[in-house]
């Protein structure tokens, strides 16, 4: 169908038909509130997750002006006096502004660059496995690590790097090496977070490309070994394409949560030593804020973060809009 033919279609049905008056606001109130009867059961459904945001995201929104106030408990955020970017232009002239950029993002790209690509790995070569009970078998493996709670991961970490009794380390040692400060050297923080965090949360990843790759059709699969494909041709010209719809929409996210780094496990992995490296924006406001009462201030650090995560994100899906048919909205 053409263009003028699809606008003609649209304006048609858009349209009263001849003869047919149309509907005033009462006619339109009282339609959507029969299909709203009808449709309860639907409704009452939607309600818990609809009141979660509301409660939980959507009211607290309330609270961000206090980023340009000099906010006085005791005034409350109505009575506190506006004080404009002061907060802002306190934080962006920091001598510490930069370091906490910089540790915030490095973290995020580097935990990009491992933890992204791979849970497609493994999805593909799950994908691949013929033998159920193993694949079984390792999907569970590789799934368990992610329901253990941040804080029995850091526990875990802090014994297994322990130089004193940690197992990593005493492995390190056997094979004739010299172990590293892995909890108090500045260069191994990243690499510890960012491994173990892969670790966590690789297996569990997996599912949603796992679920991509059973959209394949088996007629294409078959196609090629008609045409004599090996198992790693077909995997790279039939189920990689398959998900990559699927890629972009993860990497859109994961783009636009790349200053979101969660200050749980950053902040038990953190101690004095390797403060230089572990000190993000996240642990940063949680010690401005809840530590140090600055709420005005650490409000605006918080909200800063926000917005940049808003721009990546909008800017990655307008390019991925651009480049490919896939995107958020």
């Amino acid at each position: 169908m053409k263009r003028n033919d699809q606008d003609a279609l649209a304006f048609e049905t858009a349209a009263p038909k001849k003869g047919v008056l149309p509907l005033d606001a009462g006619q339109l109130n009282r339609r959507n509130r029969n299909r709203i009867l009808r449709n309860w059961e639907l409704y009452l459904f939607m309600t818990p997750a609809l009141l979660y945001f509301i409660i939980f995201h959507y009211i607290p929104m309330y609270g961000i002006q206090i980023a340009f106030k000099n906010f006085i408990p005791t005034k409350g955020i109505a009575g506190s006096p506006w004080v404009g970017f002061d907060h802002f232009e306190r934080f962006f002239h920091s001598y510490y502004f930069r370091d906490l950029l910089w540790n915030t993002f490095s973290i995020s790209l580097y935990e990009l660059a491992i933890g992204f690509p791979l849970p497609i790995i493994l999805a593909l070569a799950f994908n691949e496995v013929r033998s159920g009970f193993f694949k079984r078998s390792v999907q569970t493996i590789t799934y368990a690590p992610h329901f253990i709670s941040v804080v029995v991961m850091a526990g875990m970490i802090i014994t297994f790097l322990s130089p004193t009794s940690g197992i990593i380390v005493r492995i390190v040692e056997g094979l004739g090496f010299q172990a590293a400060d892995f909890l108090t050297d500045p260069a191994w923080f990243k690499t510890v977070y960012v491994l173990s965090g892969v670790w966590q949360s690789a297996g569990w990843g997996t599912i949603i490309y796992l679920a991509a790759l059973s959209s394949v059709d088996p007629q294409l699969h078959e196609a090629g070994i008609m045409d004599g494909a090996s198992r790693f041709k077909r995997m790279l010209h039939i189920n990689i394409p398959t998900i990559v719809p699927t890629i972009t929409i993860m990497l859109i996210l994961n783009m636009g949560n790349i200053l979101g780094v969660g200050f749980e496990k950053i902040l038990l992995l953190q101690n004095p030593l390797n403060m230089s490296a572990s000190d993000v924006i996240s642990t940063f406001v949680y010690r401005s804020g809840l530590v140090s009462a600055q709420y005005s201030f650490s409000t605006a650090v918080g909200l800063f973060n926000s917005v940049v995560n808003a721009i990546l994100l909008i800017a990655v899906n307008r390019i991925a809009r651009r480049t490919s048919e896939t995107s958020l909205w």
